[in-house]
């Protein structure tokens, strides 16, 4: 699971593969307890997505330009556009049926 800034975030997302990108903050709980399900979703599918966390407080441009409100925020992108999105604490079964739509 890579640890994205705006610039790789971009560089991932105009690569037109299928690129899931976790939203979060070090001071949100249920951006915390999501980590780990994001990162075993990572484990499940990453030889066909690429995945990365992206620090809204260190990075906010690729949030604020894909209209990122609220964190936790799952985005599912392919061909460079946002496809599912996910908001919340949320179950990995709810994230891979998003991830297996754009697959």
């Amino acid at each position: 699971m890579l640890e994205f800034n705006d610039q790789t975030a971009r560089e991932a997302i105009k690569s037109g593969k299928p690129v899931v990108i976790d939203f979060w903050a070090t001071w949100c709980g249920p951006c915390i307890k999501l980590g780990p399900i994001v990162e075993e979703l990572a484990e499940k599918f990453s030889d066909k997505a690429t995945f990365g966390k992206l620090n809204i407080d260190d990075n906010d441009e690729v949030a604020s330009e894909n209209r990122v409100r609220n964190i936790p925020t799952v985005l599912f992108f392919k061909d460079g556009e946002v496809k599912e999105r996910s908001v919340g604490l949320v179950k990995l079964a709810d994230l891979e049926a998003k991830l297996q739509s754009i697959l």
